[in-house]
């Protein structure tokens, strides 16, 4: 889908790494969470808490997902998912606009 409808949009932004990766939260009438943000080139690493499915809007970057030892490229219109109480690594070589889902299990 490329837009959310009836949804309420946090104002304020979450920002990482010195600036280079910013999300803002949008929550659905059922309660669901997602993240709408971009990334800078960089090398990040991320914890989750719950598992997340990332959507690839744009750009691309190289993901390590947990229990691997290899680098995997994503880009946009793909997807991949974290396991929750995990983290990952990640290699942005360009800006990356992406989606972020928050799964309750």
């Amino acid at each position: 889908m490329s837009e959310f409808k009836n949804v309420t949009a946090v104002k304020k932004a979450n920002v990482y790494f010195d600036g280079k990766v910013s999300s803002r939260v949008v929550i659905f009438p059922d309660g669901e969470r997602k993240t709408l943000g971009l990334m800078l080139p960089g090398e990040y690493t991320f914890s989750t808490k719950e598992k997340e499915i990332m959507e690839m809007l744009a750009g691309s970057m190289d993901v390590k997902l947990p229990g691997s030892n290899e680098f995997v490229t994503f880009k946009a219109g793909e997807q991949f998912i974290v396991p929750s109480n995990s983290s990952f690594d990640l290699k942005v070589n360009e800006v990356v606009d992406y989606c972020c889902s928050y799964i309750n299990e």
